[in-house]
């Protein structure tokens, strides 16, 4: 036979629950503001060019979670700085895989494509980055300036075949002072 619990048990059973249930929840509060800090030190330590505290910080936070997006994109902005554009891309190709619906990935590893001349790449790295955010102003804007240049690199073989066109020549001129004014 079960013995009835009393109300004063019930209480008590209720108040350790509730215990537990907050001390788990500012545990976790507390863990993601620790994460929060360390994506800021690393942040603040790439800035500063302490590029191998921040890749130690990195490589043991991705021990530790070898999937961590953010952490992911930390990494190839050090490959970046370090001169290791390669790596770098290859990192962020790797993390669009992981996480399609992430648009800065994609963003990241276009502007490191454009770098490299690779503008229709960089395209398609910026329609994926627009698909998984449609209102993500930074990559609609780099799309932009990668339709431009593609379009530069258009009047420029245009005017290898006629050089005397003078339309071609205004639009061309048009177009480089546009890219030369953007940041």
């Amino acid at each position: 036979m079960w013995a009835n619990a009393s109300p004063t048990t019930d209480i008590h059973c209720c108040m350790r629950f509730l215990i537990s249930f907050a001390l788990s929840c500012a545990l976790m509060a507390l863990s993601a503001a620790a994460r929060a800090d360390l994506y800021n030190d690393v942040n603040r330590m790439i800035q500063n060019g302490q590029l191998e505290k921040a890749q130690r910080q990195v490589d043991q936070r991705l021990q530790t979670a070898p999937t961590d997006p953010q952490m992911r994109m930390l990494l190839s902005r050090i490959q970046d700085a370090q001169g290791q554009p390669q790596a770098a891309m290859d990192t962020l190709q790797a993390l669009t895989q992981s996480f399609p619906e992430l648009a800065e990935p994609h963003n990241n590893l276009a502007a490191l494509l454009v770098r490299d001349n690779r503008h229709a790449d960089a395209l398609v790295s910026l329609q994926a980055a627009i698909k998984a955010r449609p209102d993500y102003a930074i990559a609609l804007e780099n799309m932009g300036d990668v339709y431009a240049a593609l379009a530069s690199a258009s009047y420029g073989k245009a005017l290898q075949v006629t050089p005397n066109q003078r339309r071609i020549q205004d639009k061309q001129m048009s177009i480089e002072q546009m890219l030369k004014a953007a940041p």
